[in-house]
């Protein structure tokens, strides 16, 4: 679990500092002042600015609140500082914080604008062997498809070593995305797939032995598969012919038997 530090007080209202986290993370919202035993200190969440923490004048013991019912047990304020801690954040905690510092000497307000990713998942590369193309047998192809699923806020791009091929971008909840790349199965240059959001990025690497099979292999072993039904098909035809006359003479001979044995009977 990593732990974000963001400082800052002014006196300016309209003051935003941005700050990114990931999911599971703590992170630290400083006011960078020391409080005096007369300081009143106000932290508010959201549009309807629902108190979460809190410390009086002349009680110097903080005070947090479950709010809205998204921070149980999450966060901690210093006394000293007045700084808010939130612990295991969570997407539901992105948000407008405000902080309000009424002091003898004024009033200081803060804003800080929270903006909390979930982990982004490993791509998934996967090939379409059947799109490979033999009409070069020195340029052979191989098609390619990089995946994720559940994503959003994320941009997936395919690299040729550090410069970028292709790229798709996606701001929408919960979508899945998928990024084509053709290469050259001789092609020994190192490709990626990279899946990235503001503030972090998860890369796939491209391992060509294993996902492109080369079109002389695949025309080999269909080759091989047809000499092998090539050699099947007769032998199960003469196998079947052979046995259903076996079957025949079996009977007639079986007929003749018989008759004969009723001639002689009369």
């Amino acid at each position: 679990m990593f732990s974000k530090s963001v400082s800052g007080v002014s006196g300016v209202h309209n003051e935003v500092k941005p700050v990114s986290v990931t999911e599971g993370d703590s992170v630290t919202l400083h006011t960078d002042v020391e409080i005096q035993r007369d300081d009143q200190i106000l932290w508010v969440f959201g549009p309807k600015e629902t108190r979460i923490a809190e410390i009086y004048r002349q009680n110097m013991h903080p005070s947090t609140y479950d709010g809205i019912g998204v921070f149980r047990d999450r966060l901690q304020m210093d006394s000293k500082t007045g700084s808010l801690v939130i612990r295991n954040i969570r997407t539901e905690h992105s948000g407008l914080y405000k902080l309000q510092i009424i002091s003898n000497i004024g009033t200081s307000y803060k804003r800080f604008n929270v903006t909390v990713y979930a982990p982004l998942p490993v791509p998934v590369m996967s090939s379409n062997s059947s799109q490979c193309s033999s009409s070069s047998s020195s340029h052979q192809n191989c098609s390619l498809l990089c995946s994720v699923v559940n994503v959003s806020d994320v941009s997936l791009s395919w690299y040729k070593g550090n410069s970028l091929l292709s790229s798709i971008s996606v701001s929408d909840l919960s979508i899945s995305l998928s990024l084509p790349l053709e290469v050259e199965y001789q092609d020994k240059n190192t490709y990626s797939c990279v899946i990235n959001n503001p503030i972090s990025n998860q890369t796939k690497h491209l391992d060509t032995s294993e996902l492109c099979q080369p079109c002389a292999a695949l025309d080999e072993h269909s080759h091989l598969i047809m000499l092998i039904v090539g050699f099947l098909v007769p032998l199960v035809f003469v196998v079947g012919v052979g046995g259903l006359i076996y079957h025949r003479n079996c009977k007639q001979k079986k007929d003749i038997v018989a008759t004969d044995h009723m001639v002689y009977s009369s």
